[in-house]
C-alpha cells in the first residue's frame, strides 16, 4: 500500500496515480465521516434540535473546519514541517530534537519531546477507534434497510474487523492496488447523492456564509459549544494526512484533496442538510438520501470504504512503531516485510493482535458507532493541539519565521485546536477516557524504555573500562592471537564492549581481525548508501582493531548482512564462516538506587525480557553468535 520515501514527482501521470493511491490511503479516515457526523449532531447523545437555522449553522461549522483545518492548517502550514519527505508526529519530534544533539535538551526541550509521545500514543487510540466506529456505522446502514437486523450488526461489524486485521499479515500490497479506485468509487458516490439533494432544495449553499456558524453559537451558548465534540468527526483523519506524505509527496496528496475529497465530502454534507430542511426527522441522513434500490450495495461500498479507512491507520500504528524502536522510544519487536519491492510495507505481529484485541473490545463495549463518537473526538483534538505547538517551534527555529509572523498563525490554528478539545473533555466520562488512558499507558512504556535503556548505559560505562586504557595496557600485556574475524556489538565506541572484556578475561585471546560495530539511529528518515557506514583504523595498527560505524534512518531497518556487504566496499575483508559474533546479553536486577521509580524498573526488565533478541532484528547469522552475560543493577 505504501510506497518508500518519494521524492517531489514530475510526470502529470505519475502525480495522477500518486494521488490517486492518496485517494485510498491518506483520505480513508476523513472520507468516511458522513457516515455518522451530521447524524451526531441532531440524533447523537449531544443532539441539537434540528430547525433550519441549527442545520445552516451545524452546515457552516463543517465548511470552516475542513477550509481552516485541512484545507490551510494541514495542507498548507503543517505538510511543510517535513523531516526529510516525512510526515507525522514522531519525524516532527525528531525534527525538534535535532536542536539538541549536541547534548542534554533542556527543559522545555524534554517538554516537547513528552507531548509528541504522548500525541503518538494518541494516534494508536485513534487506530483502534477508528476501525470500530467506522465499520459500525457501515453495517448500521442494515437497519435503515431492514430494521429486522438490528441484532446481527455487532456480530458482522466483528467479523469484518477480525477478517481484516487477519488479512495483515499477507501484505497489503495487492489490497493497495484497489484501494485508490475504489476511494474515488465512494466519492464519487457521496458526491453525486448529496448533489441530487442539493438541486432539491438549492438554498442550503448559503451555509457557506461564515455568518450563520457565528449566529449558530449566538443562540445556542454553551450548548452550541460543546456540539464541537460532534463537528470534530468531520476532520478527524486530519494527521493521517501528515502521517503518510512521505509515501505520495506533498503534490499529490494536495491534488486529491481539492480535486476529489474536499468537493465530494461538502457536497453530500450539504446534500445531508438539505434532506434534513425537508424531513427534520430523518435520523440516518446518510442513507436517506440512496435511493431505495441501491440501498444494499451502498452498506456494502460503505463497510469496503469503512475497511479501508482503518487499513491507513492500522499501517500508521505498525509505521510510527517502527519509528519508535529506531528512535530508542521502544523494545525491539518483530518486523516482518511483507513486500519486496515496498519498503514501507511492514507487519508487526505483536502490534497487531494488541490492536484486534482493544478493537473487539471497543465494539463490545459500546455496541454502536453513537456511542463510540464520545471516544472518538478526544484522540484527534489532543493529538491536533500538540502538532500545532511543534510546527511553530520548527516555523521559528528552521524556516526562521519571525515570532510576529509565527505566533498569530499558529495562535488561530491552536484556538481552534483548544475550542474543539475544550468542546470534548466533556466527553470524558463518556469514552473519551479510553484514548486519553491508552496514550498515557504508551507514552509511559515509551519513556521508561528510553530511561531504562539510558540508565543501563550509565551503569556500563561506570563499570566498564574504557577503549583507549584497554588499547593501552595491550602494550604491557599482548593478548594470544588466534586467527578469524571477531565483532562485537556496542552501543558507545568509547567504552571497551562488555563482551570484548569478557573474552579477554575468560578465553584470554584476541582475534587477528577485532571489529567494534556500532549502529547508530538518527533523526531523519532516510541515510543514503554512500554514508551507511564508515570503518576506522584504531592504532596500533599490528592488533587488527576496527571501529564501524553503521547509521540508519528512523524509518529503515538494521541489517546485518547489509552492513557486512557495505563494510566489504570499504575494503574490510573477511570470510564470514570465520567470523563470529560476541553480543553481550545484561541481566537487569531491580535496586533502591537512583534513577528510575521501583515499578518503573520493573517495568523496564519485563519489557527487557519480552523484547527480541538482537540475533533476530538485526539478522546476524545465529550459527555465528555467542552472548555473553552481565549483572546490570538500575
Amino acid at each position: 500500500m505504501h510506497s518508500p520515501h518519494v521524492s517531489e514527482p514530475d510526470s502529470p501521470r505519475r502525480v495522477a496515480l500518486l494521488a490517486l493511491g492518496a485517494l485510498g490511503v491518506v483520505y480513508g479516515d476523513i472520507g468516511t465521516s458522513p457516515l455518522y457526523a451530521l447524524r451526531e449532531c441532531f440524533h447523537g447523545p449531544h443532539a441539537i434540535e434540528p430547525t433550519p437555522a441549527n442545520i445552516l449553522g451545524v452546515l457552516s461549522l463543517f465548511f470552516w473546519s475542513l477550509i481552516i483545518v485541512i484545507s490551510v492548517k494541514y495542507l498548507a502550514f503543517v505538510m511543510r514541517a517535513d523531516n526529510r519527505g516525512e510526515g507525522g508526529m514522531l519525524a516532527l519530534m525528531a525534527l525538534v530534537m535535532q536542536r539538541t544533539v549536541e547534548g542534554n535538551p533542556g527543559r522545555n526541550r524534554r517538554v516537547l519531546v513528552w507531548m509528541a509521545l504522548f500525541g503518538a500514543g494518541l494516534i494508536y487510540g485513534d487506530g483502534i477507534i477508528t476501525p470500530a466506529v467506522s465499520v459500525l456505522s457501515a453495517t448500521e446502514g442494515l437497519v435503515v434497510a431492514a430494521p429486522g437486523l438490528a441484532p446481527y450488526v455487532v456480530p458482522l461489524t466483528l467479523v469484518i474487523l477480525v477478517a481484516l486485521f487477519i488479512l495483515q499479515s499477507h501484505g497489503t500490497g495487492g489490497m493497495g492496488k484497489i484501494f485508490g479506485p475504489m476511494m474515488l468509487l465512494w466519492f464519487v458516490t457521496i458526491g453525486t447523492l448529496g448533489a441530487r439533494s442539493i438541486l432539491q432544495l438549492p438554498e442550503v449553499l448559503k451555509a457557506v456564509w461564515p455568518g450563520y456558524a457565528v449566529s449558530f453559537f449566538l443562540h445556542n451558548g454553551v450548548h452550541g459549544f460543546l456540539l464541537l465534540a460532534v463537528v470534530i468527526l468531520v476532520i478527524t483523519g486530519g494527521e493521517a494526512l501528515y502521517a503518510d506524505m512521505g509515501h505520495f509527496g506533498r503534490q499529490p496528496i494536495r491534488i486529491a484533496w481539492f480535486a476529489v475529497a474536499l468537493p465530494s465530502l461538502l457536497l453530500n454534507y450539504f446534500g445531508q442538510g438539505a434532506l434534513l430542511l425537508r424531513n427534520p426527522a430523518a435520523d440516518s441522513p446518510f442513507y436517506q438520501l440512496v435511493p431505495t434500490p441501491l440501498l444494499y450495495p451502498m452498506v456494502a461500498l460503505a463497510t469496503l470504504a469503512a475497511s479501508i479507512a482503518s487499513q491507513a491507520l492500522i499501517s500508521g500504528a505498525f509505521s510510527i512503531t517502527r519509528q519508535a524502536i529506531q528512535l530508542g522510544y521502544s523494545p525491539r519487536l518483530e518486523v516482518v516485510h511483507t513486500s519486496a519491492e515496498e519498503e514501507g510495507q511492514i507487519y508487526l505481529p505483536g502490534i497487531n493482535w494488541l490492536m484486534l484485541a482493544g478493537v473487539v473490545v471497543l465494539v463490545l463495549t459500546f455496541r454502536s458507532s453513537s456511542n463510540l463518537a464520545a471516544a472518538y473526538g478526544m484522540a484527534t483534538t489532543a493529538a491536533m493541539s500538540i502538532t500545532t505547538v511543534l510546527a511553530y517551534v520548527v516555523a521559528r527555529e528552521r524556516w526562521k519565521v519571525s515570532r510576529a509572523v509565527a505566533l498569530p498563525v499558529t495562535g488561530l490554528f491552536l484556538a481552534i485546536d483548544l475550542s474543539f478539545l475544550g468542546a470534548n473533555a466533556v466527553k470524558v466520562p463518556d469514552g473519551g477516557w479510553f484514548p486519553l488512558t491508552l496514550g498515557l499507558l504508551i507514552f509511559t512504556l515509551m519513556t521508561t524504555w528510553k530511561r531504562g535503556r539510558e540508565l543501563v548505559g550509565e551503569r556500563l560505562r561506570a563499570t566498564g573500562f574504557s577503549l583507549k586504557d584497554l588499547l593501552e595496557s595491550f602494550g604491557e600485556h599482548p593478548p594470544v592471537r588466534v586467527p578469524g574475524t571477531a565483532i562485537f556489538m556496542t552501543s558507545n565506541a568509547e567504552v571497551a564492549p562488555t563482551a570484548l572484556l569478557h573474552n579477554l578475561k575468560h578465553n584470554k585471546v584476541l582475534h587477528e581481525q577485532t571489529v567494534l560495530l556500532t549502529i547508530q539511529a538518527l533523526d531523519e528518515p532516510h541515510v543514503p548508501p554512500e554514508e551507511r557506514v564508515t570503518v576506522e583504523a584504531l592504532e596500533p595498527p599490528e592488533l587488527g582493531l576496527k571501529r564501524v560505524y553503521a547509521r540508519y534512518g528512523f524509518m529503515e531497518d538494521p541489517s546485518i548482512p547489509d552492513i557486512l556487504k557495505r563494510v566489504r566496499e570499504k575494503g574490510l575483508q573477511f570470510n564470514l564462516m570465520g567470523t563470529t559474533f560476541f553480543l553481550g546479553r545484561e541481566t537487569l536486577i531491580v535496586t533502591k538506587k537512583p534513577g528510575m521509580a521501583r515499578w518503573r524498573e520493573a517495568l523496564f526488565v519485563t519489557m527487557s525480557r519480552n523484547a527480541r533478541s538482537a540475533t533476530a532484528f538485526f539478522r546476524i547469522p545465529p550459527n555465528r553468535v555467542v552472548e555473553l552475560g552481565a549483572q546490570v543493577e538500575l
